[in-house]
């Protein structure tokens, strides 16, 4: 299925696999992993959020932990960064909450991910529509995304 990510993906020649599952609303990574057979670990979430002036961007966590908005918000520079509201979110990515991928957004905005994510050999990232997930290798997301690397978990 052709959606705004996959067509960027195949626009830079980036390599990946498609992989549906059964959404479930508010059931997180631990849904997608589990019906992928995946490690959660494996399962990287794309979190949009804002700064203190509301300015938006884009968060690259695992599945399994949480972002620590303190230790962000120092490492980015910012005052203080939070989770935008679902119809923010939309309005900034032009993606619904639950398939927001961090390919293909409908403008340009700052990305952030976590550093232990660039150890793993590949990842399962959301291909842009709920219960659609994409998976590639991580130095291809990297590679096409040139996210500032940050050490911001917390374990979940």
């Amino acid at each position: 299925m052709q959606t705004p990510a996959t067509a960027f993906l195949k626009a830079k020649g980036i390599p990946y696999t498609e992989h549906s599952y059964e959404y479930v609303e508010h059931g997180g990574t631990a849904v997608s992993a589990e019906s992928l057979g995946a490690p959660e670990h494996e399962v990287v979430k794309t979190l949009v959020m804002q700064d203190e002036r509301a300015l938006p961007l884009i968060v690259l966590m695992h599945g399994d932990r949480k972002v620590s908005t303190k230790n962000l918000a120092r490492q980015a520079g910012r005052k203080s960064i939070e989770p935008c509201r679902p119809e923010v979110a939309q309005r900034h990515t032009g993606y619904q909450v639950g398939g927001t991928s961090p390919f293909g957004l409908r403008k340009p905005l700052p990305i952030f991910m976590e550093k232990s994510i660039g150890a793993l050999a590949s990842v399962y990232i959301n291909g842009g529509r709920r219960g659609f997930l994409v998976r590639l290798k991580t130095g291809d997301l990297v590679a096409v995304l040139k996210p500032q690397i940050v050490e911001g978990s917390l374990e979940d």
